[in-house]
């Protein structure tokens, strides 16, 4: 597997039967693809849709129907639409149980940078900050570096989508979490070491590895 493919499939390990789950646009999103056997959850895109969707094709195409990243879908049995009020009622109603969405830092603090890039227009965070606000889990799923430079750091230089909200941090090399305000790495690639998670992670973290 590539590394996003690991990363999705060690969030899809995260998501327990029955859970309302909201998953951030391009790499969280491949997490469905890993689903464990016997395990169901119900989707929900911030832009007005909650339950289980794929992707439209020519023949089931309806360009009304457009999941919080911009692509076509279509709704499975048993979904519902509403609108924007409603859904962002869930949201900072603490009705969902995860979110699980990318960034482009985290700090050693729990927080999150996840929408601006400097010398680049975007159009803002969407529904980022609702969503590290009023999930019950936040979960960070994100390639380790970016064009090799390390992307969990002792403090975000990028404006913050949230402050200390970040429970989990899934990368490709490493499973991190956040307890009682410290980080700890939980989880290392087969592939990875010590030493060389250490050297392009430069937030602060407590080793607590489980043993295998």
């Amino acid at each position: 597997m590539d590394a996003k493919e690991i990363i999705a499939a060690r969030v899809a390990q995260e998501f327990k039967d029955g859970d309302f789950v909201n998953l951030g646009i391009g790499l969280p999103t491949k997490a469905v693809d890993f689903m464990p056997e016997g395990i169901s959850i119900n989707l929900h895109s911030e832009n007005g849709f909650a339950g289980v969707w794929d992707s439209a094709t020519s023949e089931t195409l309806d360009k009304d129907v457009v999941d919080a990243g911009g692509s076509n879908v279509v709704l499975r049995e048993g979904g519902m639409f509403f609108d924007s009020v409603t859904s962002f009622e869930i949201i900072r109603g603490g009705h969902l149980d995860m979110t699980v969405l990318g960034a482009l830092e985290v700090d050693e603090n729990g927080n999150l940078a996840n929408w601006k890039i400097p010398g680049k227009l975007l159009p803002g965070m969407g529904g980022a900050m609702d969503l590290v606000n009023g999930a019950k889990k936040v979960i960070v799923s994100m390639q380790h570096t970016a064009r090799g430079n390390p992307k969990i750091l002792k403090e975000c230089t990028l404006p913050l989508t949230g402050k200390g909200v970040v429970d989990m941090i899934i990368t490709e090399m490493a499973v991190f979490e956040f307890k009682d305000g410290k980080l700890f790495l939980t989880e290392l690639s087969d592939d990875v070491s010590l030493e060389e998670l250490k050297a392009v992670t430069p937030a602060s973290y407590e080793v607590a590895l489980t043993p295998t």
